[in-house]
């Protein structure tokens, strides 16, 4: 076997299983490899990598239409474009009737009016589909279900929308803890994935709306444990003294 043809077939491997544990930067590089040492041995140039699918903070939301169970109960298709013109907070969960899911989806929409205020709107995605979301929302809370919910489910049938977010685990068929805050102009802001068992905090997230969106429109970073009313920082060397001046 020519060299070229080893470094690609291992390079491909490692390409793998980083795409496994969503080492995007290795993901990068090493594809570039297997392009080069493809080239090499064949004389064929393969085809350019597409990352225009994957989730990077900084750059454009993955796009996504699929059909989901309204608030207002009925079901209808969802897409990416739908929210534009305000913030987004995108909350990937394993799966409906399980026990932490719950947890989260009625505390999210408990505090759907406070999203709303800041002009953000807030739908959470699972790999069920819109059927079995609608049947559990006819479970009461009480009884391990969510109810009437003030938020968007969204039906990840086939799993594409949780792998261009980068949180399906494949073995189990079903989406990680992953919750994305996107802005008005749909590029993707925070990015966060968490293992199954434990559930998020949804006033974390509030305060990182509240951030991003003050950052937006004041042109100032915000300081470790920011907010609302609290002080801001001016991203300049001298500016910046006010606000360390004053802690």
């Amino acid at each position: 076997m020519p060299t070229s043809k080893r470094v690609a077939d291992s390079v491909t491997t490692s390409v793998a299983l980083a795409k496994r544990l969503k080492v995007t930067t290795i993901i990068d590089g090493a594809e570039d490899m297997v392009t080069d040492a493809e080239t090499a041995d064949t004389g064929v140039t393969a085809e350019p990598t597409n990352t225009s699918d994957r989730c990077v903070v900084g750059r454009p939301a993955p796009t996504f239409s699929v059909p989901a169970v309204l608030a207002d109960g009925t079901i209808s298709t969802l897409a990416l474009g739908q929210f534009a013109g305000k913030y987004l907070v995108l909350l990937f969960y394993p799966a409906d009737f399980t026990f932490v899911c719950p947890t989260e989806i009625t505390s999210f929409s408990d505090h759907a009016a406070e999203f709303a205020a800041m002009d953000c709107a807030v739908a959470v995605c699972s790999t069920d589909s819109e059927f079995v979301h609608y049947n559990w929302r006819q479970q009461t809370r009480k009884d391990g279900g969510i109810g009437e919910v003030a938020v968007p489910m969204l039906a990840d049938r086939t799993r594409g929308m949780s792998r261009s977010y980068g949180v399906l685990c494949e073995e189990e068929g079903m989406a990680f803890r992953g919750l994305f805050i996107i802005d008005t102009k749909q590029v993707v802001r925070v990015a966060q994935i968490n293992d199954m068992p434990v559930g998020r905090s949804v006033d974390e997230i509030l305060r990182l709306v509240s951030a991003l969106k003050f950052a937006d429109e004041h042109g100032q970073v915000c300081p470790a444990n920011w907010r609302k009313g609290d002080a801001a920082i001016d991203p300049d060397i001298e500016r910046s003294k006010a606000y360390f001046q004053q802690s």
